[in-house]
């Protein structure tokens, strides 16, 4: 029976750490501790509940059923299951995260050099996804390519940067806004939605699962302890990027105040504190993670269409690579503004699916529970994304004071109202086969 070396294991949680870390993860916890002030670290605690304890337990979830999202999602039936599969790997893959890899490494890397023309877009995301679509047509490599060489690097690079907002702080910390202020927890657990992450660790599930079989690994129980173990790696990984950026973006309040966004906080830290080679060490340090996170949604969403379309890996491979460059160049505002109504609609179904799977032997029957939940879930998911995107005029205003709306938690009351009921109507139904005699 084979088995993995420990290099090997940590090479493998090097990678499943690299396919995680892109440019949302790198953006977002600077610009939540510039705003957040003194209110960081609740916020923080918000903020790693969703981009690091939601993806490590949807890693574990995944390894215990093979890797496939499509087994996971079996008590929601074959249709539903299929059509929300599609939607997240659609959402993490070519419509949203992949082509955000290349605007937001060219935005923090090249704009600054180049302006921010077509022109100039194009060609850069051009090389970019040439490079992307070589490494993802041999997935077979990619614990090679990613978790001894790209891995490495781009941990090399965010190790100086951690430390160096520790050990070198820009300033004293600001004051928070009013959203902070007033609700400094529930502010970072949405804004951790915006990394992709737990979207992510569904699309990635079978990737970690392939490269530790391409070493040979057989057995399902070495599989999941595998997965297991490179989730845990990854997750602390994780926890350590995200402490050190909301540290970095807390202490540049003098430095980066009024910013927009989590670039421009990166931006200004790093020319403060590195100089006139500020702006090629994020460059490079964007980059790395940007391509890693690509490669990694490319092989997953190919690997999950060949099965399910009559296209072979290698053609999903280039498909989905020249689709992405398209989108990439409608530029990352746009990209952004899409993506938030989506992620804040499908993200609650999700979350739902993956935290009662670890349930599933308390219940008579998981379809009972686990559909209706998910229902409701998505329900209100889809009000919180209206509000989000600003189409809200329309809605009655007993929608407007739902339980948590204001924090964008919606559907959290009402999934657990409905998670309590259909418990209790599992329990008086019984089995299926008993309630069916």
């Amino acid at each position: 029976m084979n088995v993995l070396k420990g290099q090997d294991i940590l090479a493998l949680g090097f990678m499943t750490f690299a396919l995680f870390v892109g440019a949302g993860n790198i953006i977002f916890p600077p610009i939540v501790g510039l705003q957040s002030g003194p209110h960081v670290w609740m916020a923080a605690l918000g903020f790693l509940i969703t981009a690091v304890g939601l993806p490590v337990i949807t890693v574990v979830a995944l390894a215990k059923v093979g890797g496939a999202m499509d087994t996971l999602s079996h008590p929601i039936g074959r249709v539903a299951g299929g059509l929300l599969a599609a939607v997240c790997y659609l959402s993490v893959g070519p419509l949203f995260a992949t082509p955000r890899t290349a605007t937001v490494s060219f935005e923090v890397g090249l704009a600054p050099l180049t302006g921010e023309g077509a022109l100039p877009l194009f060609l850069y995301s051009l090389v970019y996804f040439l490079v992307v679509l070589v490494i993802s047509l041999y997935p077979g490599k990619l614990l090679d390519t990613v978790g001894r060489f790209l891995a490495p690097l781009k941990i090399i690079a965010l190790a100086a940067l951690g430390i160096a907002a520790f050990m070198l702080p820009a300033g004293p910390i600001g004051v928070a806004e009013p959203a902070y202020q007033a609700a400094a927890f529930s502010q970072g657990f949405v804004n951790g939605y915006l990394t992709m992450d737990t979207l992510g660790a569904l699309v990635f599930g079978i990737v970690i699962v392939n490269a530790i079989r391409s070493r040979g690994v057989q057995s399902p129980r070495l599989i999941t302890r595998y997965a297991i173990i490179a989730g845990l790696i990854a997750g602390v990984g994780l926890a350590l990027v995200y402490i050190s950026l909301f540290r970095l973006g807390a202490g540049s309040h003098d430095i980066a105040a009024g910013a927009s966004n989590g670039a421009a906080v990166l931006h200004a830290y790093v020319q403060h504190t590195f100089g006139s080679l500020g702006s090629t060490f994020l460059a490079v340090l964007i980059a790395l993670a940007c391509l890693v996170t690509a490669v990694g949604l490319t092989c997953a969403c190919a690997e999950y269409f060949c099965r399910i379309l009559p296209l072979s890996y290698r053609s999903l491979v280039i498909l989905l690579a020249a689709f992405s460059l398209l989108v990439s160049n409608l530029g990352l505002t746009k990209l952004i503004q899409f993506s938030i109504p989506v992620l804040t609609a499908i993200y609650p179904p999700c979350i739902v699916l993956v935290a009662l799977s670890f349930c599933a032997s308390l219940w008579r029957s998981q379809t009972r529970i686990v559909a209706p939940v998910m229902v409701i879930s998505f329900v209100f998911g889809i009000i919180d994304a209206l509000k989000g995107a600003k189409l809200d005029a329309w809605m009655p205003g007993w929608m407007e004071h739902l339980p948590l709306a204001e924090q964008g938690l919606a559907w959290l009351i009402p999934s657990v109202a409905m998670l309590a009921a259909m418990a209790v109507l599992d329990r008086l139904l019984g089995k299926p086969q008993e309630a069916m005699a």
